[in-house]
């Protein structure tokens, strides 16, 4: 009786907590104006934390293990789902049974369930960007494992195609656990000015600032971000994307549904 009473107040407590969440908006969060969580040899930055129109929970930080860092135990998460991007850094990685040694701009993609284990094997400081999110509607292991389960993407194995605006880099485009479908690549401007006409789409989108200076315009509100900056873009919504200085800029552009 006492473990059925329990239960019930840690699934009361967590309904709560999704339901005091709110629905994170379209804009800019600046690397700069995030607080920093310090701990021994490691800091962390959070982005947001809220719902989208796909997810009842979403989360973003930023983690960062110095040099000589004791790495956490491997662990799972059960509901929640991960997308992890490599901002600076070496990491050695443990994904179920997968281990890759990965470098700035590599990418995991992390189903619940995985365990997981990160090191910062470099000399210099590690820090990596975590997606965290659980979907409003029941998550399912069996299309995330038809599409090829968890991703260890180092970015040396991927492909630059050059462009008539400066060029793109390939991710990966298929269902997971969480989602329908995500898709996720690299876009390069070499010149001031938009990358594409102002369009809409249904998925929700992040675009992720890895060099230059950049321009959103989401519904007529015009934002700009500069390098580890971070736009978000909700469903169907207006929008438009460009570089806003004449001087390269490089930017992580994913989506999903």
């Amino acid at each position: 009786m006492k473990k059925v009473f329990f239960l019930i107040l840690i699934l009361h407590t967590t309904m709560n907590v999704f339901a005091q969440l709110s629905s994170v908006n379209s804009g800019v969060i600046h690397w700069n104006d995030l607080a920093v969580k310090k701990d021994t040899l490691r800091e962390m930055r959070r982005f947001v934390e809220g719902t989208t129109a796909e997810f009842k929970y979403f989360e973003i930080h930023a983690t960062t293990q110095e040099k000589g860092a004791i790495p956490k135990p491997p662990h799972t998460q059960s509901d929640i789902e991960e997308l992890m991007i490599i901002k600076e850094g070496t990491m050695k990685c443990i994904i179920g049974k997968k281990t890759a040694h990965l470098g700035a701009g590599s990418v995991l993609l992390i189903p619940p369930n995985q365990s997981q284990e990160f090191e910062n094997i470099g000399n210099d400081p590690l820090t990596y960007y975590v997606l965290m999110f659980k979907a409003k509607n029941p998550m399912n292991m069996e299309r995330s494992d038809s599409a090829g389960g968890s991703l260890l993407l180092n970015i040396d194995s991927l492909q630059w195609v050059p462009t008539a605006k400066g060029g793109g880099m390939k991710y990966f485009n298929r269902p997971t656990a969480m989602c329908s479908n995500m898709e996720m690549h690299v876009t390069g401007l070499n010149h001031k000015g938009p990358s594409h006409a102002p369009h809409t789409h249904i998925d929700t989108e992040i675009i992720l600032v890895t060099e230059g200076e950049m321009a959103l315009t989401v519904d007529g509100k015009d934002f700009t971000g500069t390098t580890g900056d971070l736009f978000f873009v909700e469903s169907n919504k207006l929008h438009v994307v460009g570089n806003a200085a004449e001087k390269p800029c490089k930017y992580f552009a994913f989506k999903w549904r």
